[in-house]
């Protein structure tokens, strides 16, 4: 029996190889390399996170510097603040945290200068009553530090707020303020660890942890850079035979 008969690639084949080869290369290395970039912004951002978490607290930013607050430059500042608090205006929202689910207590804390909305920490579903937790509705002035946080409008996964049944998933400083009058701070502070009377509500549970695959992710974009050169070659030394 005679062997069959084998065909080089025709001309056409081949600039549609090549052509195909060229675009997928280059779509997978500009995905690489935008991930390379995708890396070095979040290795910034952590450090400067890390470098604001481990400052000295500041004073909390007055009603005149809040147009210039921004996510970028200001989120997970620790800061301080001296009020009353506004107990009546208290608002729950649902959180989930590592003591399990519950709510965490958003309180309004009127300064001298304007209210500013803290989150004084979590409660468990048994301590949402406030008469359950009496010793730690503190009457008078208090000092607060935490870290300031920008506001949540967007609600949580696939949970719009509420506010007219009074069901809270994000944090939206703008929604839940709404009734107040006077300058009110277009953020809210996580309170810190300071215990409560009584126990409640529990501070300190910000939880600060950035996601970060970007080297995985460009080097499998790279990788699928090579192995579609390589097999485009395969595919033509193939096809010379």
């Amino acid at each position: 029996m005679t062997a069959p008969a084998r065909h080089r690639m025709s001309g056409p084949a081949l600039a549609i190889l090549a052509g195909a080869t060229l675009l997928l290369t280059a779509m997978f290395l500009s995905l690489g390399v935008w991930q390379v970039q995708r890396l070095h912004w979040k290795q910034d951002l952590i450090a400067r996170v890390d470098a604001r978490l481990a400052a000295d607290p500041e004073l909390v930013p007055l009603p005149a510097t809040w147009d210039a607050l921004s996510e970028a430059t200001d989120e997970y500042r620790k800061v301080t603040l001296r009020g009353i608090f506004d107990h009546d205006g208290e608002t729950l929202v649902q959180a989930v945290t590592e003591r399990g689910g519950g709510f965490w207590v958003m309180t309004p804390l009127e300064t001298p200068d304007a209210t500013y909305l803290v989150n004084r920490g979590f409660v468990p579903s048994d301590g949402r009553d406030p008469a359950t937790r009496g010793a730690g509705q503190i009457a008078g002035p208090v000092t607060v530090t935490g870290l300031l946080r920008m506001s949540q409008p967007k609600g949580a996964f696939l949970r719009a707020n509420d506010p007219a049944n009074d069901r809270w998933y994000s944090r939206d400083v703008a929604a839940i303020m709404a009734g107040h009058d006077g300058p009110v701070a277009p953020f809210f502070v996580d309170a810190d660890a300071t215990p409560n009377p009584g126990g409640l509500p529990v501070g300190g549970l910000t939880v600060v942890a950035f996601r970060n695959s970007h080297l995985t992710y460009a080097l499998t974009w790279f990788a699928l850079a090579a192995g579609t050169l390589g097999a485009a070659f395969l595919v033509w030394r193939h096809g010379r035979r």
